[in-house]
């Protein structure tokens, strides 16, 4: 696999949040694709709320414009 295109996890949260950023980045033409997203909790896997979490994954070529637009959905969310 060239290394642009292996996997990069860009963010990590609730299943609603990884959702949420998945859209967000689908909107700037990045695809993106969730994991553990049926909820698979390990010890080294859990959220602040105690839920397992959801990470987000790019290709490696499109990690800086997605961690941009991570960057812009947490400002946003501090704002709340």
């Amino acid at each position: 696999m060239a290394k642009e295109k292996e996997p990069v996890e860009i963010f990590s949260g609730t299943s609603w949040e990884a959702e949420m950023v998945k859209s967000l980045l689908e909107n700037e033409g990045i695809t993106g694709y969730l994991i553990n997203e049926a909820g698979t909790v390990f010890p080294f896997d859990i959220t602040e709320g105690g839920t397992g979490a959801v990470k987000v994954m790019v290709a490696e070529a499109d990690s800086k414009h997605a961690l941009s637009v991570v960057a812009k959905y947490r400002a946003n969310e501090a704002k709340s």
